[in-house]
């Protein structure tokens, strides 16, 4: 059975045991709680290792076939320009379509959060390069390490010999495990979606955010549909550019219905190698950068979301020095983000209303009861732009070993 079959099925029963279970009884029972978790853990528990490993043989062998600056200049042009891009979608979106205004019924208090700039910076580099190894959230640390780890092994290609034997075994052996929990996790998606769609009920009971989360679904569709198939098609020629669509489904339902990037990561892992056939060397490198800076859907729903913010406070027309920082701060935020793997767009939500000021410092407030569908369109949009970008990627850098399409996993 097709692994996106199986999440399909697993989000079904939790979201039935949610429809059938009055909402009183399912609180009351705590091991839904403790399953979701558990499946969140269990989803992101062999990364740090496999990262490791598989990205030290990447780097090596890219380096040994003098492809690691080509590489590494055309994931990050993609991740720039899918940032950009969907910024600027996300401020036409909700400039073409009203929004209706979102009822101020509280008096609202603002909270300090900052972006941890200098505090991830210095998780780069700890005392200890092990130290990156433990961190089971953050992983730009771990994949620095790696690629020290390849290039030193890189400098001496005969003493490191039996080195990159060992990490490419390795490697090998930690896919295989992700693969068995890419596999298993869909049993703990019936928790996880059934406490996501208690979430989703509430908000959508409400009435207050459904045309929002309406023009998010319409700009999903749209960057899922047609604008990144018709982007591959163009630049890859691909004559069915709807086959990377298709892979998708498992990270796509992975990262929406539990927001979290690092999960989406680890599926797109297991989907690139077995469906699309992206080679190791291209994967493992674009994959977690992609995870880790590629963030336009989630700026793209920031902007949605300030905007509505200050709309619903006031009447008058935005000026266009603010609709500019707006637009260009949000795309900023979404580099900055790597260490949220979950949340990340509340976060970011909190530092923009804070640095907008003028009285609008505690206005995200008035979105933070549907802040859990709104990250989990962030993510779905982001893992979309992970996929796509990575069969781009590997397309110009022909790393690709085309599979069947009945072979996919």
């Amino acid at each position: 059975m097709k692994i996106w079959i199986k999440y399909v099925i697993g989000c079904t029963l939790g979201i039935l045991a949610s429809l059938v279970v009055p909402a009183d009884l399912l609180n009351s029972f705590e091991f839904i709680d403790i399953i979701a978790d558990i499946t969140i853990r269990c989803g992101r528990y062999i990364l740090p290792a496999l990262l490791f490993f598989s990205i030290s043989v990447a780097v090596f062998e890219l380096l040994k076939t003098k492809m690691m600056l080509k590489t590494f200049l055309l994931t990050f042009l993609l991740i720039i320009l899918s940032s950009v891009i969907f910024s600027l979608l996300g401020l036409g979106s909700v400039t073409l379509f009203k929004m209706p205004r979102i009822p101020i019924l509280v008096d609202i208090v603002s909270e300090n959060v900052s972006s941890g700039l200098k505090e991830n910076l210095l998780r780069l580099f700890p005392y200890s390069s092990f130290e990156v190894l433990i961190d089971g959230v953050f992983y730009l640390p771990v994949i620095l390490f790696a690629i020290f780890a390849g290039a030193g092994c890189a400098i001496d290609k005969n003493a490191s010999k039996q080195t990159v034997t060992l990490f490419d075994s390795l490697s090998r052996v930690c896919f295989n495990i992700l693969s068995i929990i890419v596999e298993i996790i869909s049993v703990g998606f019936i928790a996880v979606s059934c406490r996501w769609f208690q979430s989703f009920i509430t908000v959508v009971q409400t009435g207050i955010y459904n045309k929002l989360i309406i023009l998010l679904l319409a700009d999903f569709l749209f960057i899922a549909i047609v604008f990144y198939p018709l982007i591959v098609f163009l630049l890859c020629k691909e004559k069915n550019p709807y086959k990377i669509l298709y892979s998708s489904l498992a990270p796509i339902i992975s990262a929406f219905i539990t927001g979290d990037s690092n999960i989406s990561l680890a599926v797109s892992l297991k989907h690139t190698k077995d469906s699309l056939g992206i080679k190791r060397q291209s994967s493992t490198i674009s994959l977690p950068l992609f995870s880790v800076f590629a963030r336009g859907g989630t700026a793209l729903t920031m902007i949605i979301s300030f905007i509505i913010i200050l709309k619903s406070y006031s009447n008058l027309s935005i000026a266009p020095s603010d609709i500019i920082w707006i637009t260009t701060t949000s795309c900023l935020l979404s580099f900055c983000l790597g260490a949220l793997p979950s949340g990340g767009m509340y976060t970011a939500l909190i530092i923009i209303c804070t640095q907008y000021g003028r009285g609008f410092e505690a206005g995200y407030l008035l979105l933070k009861p549907a802040i859990p569908v709104l990250c989990s369109f962030a993510a779905a949009i982001d893992v979309v732009t992970m996929m796509f970008c990575s069969y781009i990627t590997a397309h110009k850098l022909n790393m690709i070993d085309l599979k069947d399409f009945s072979h996919f996993v």
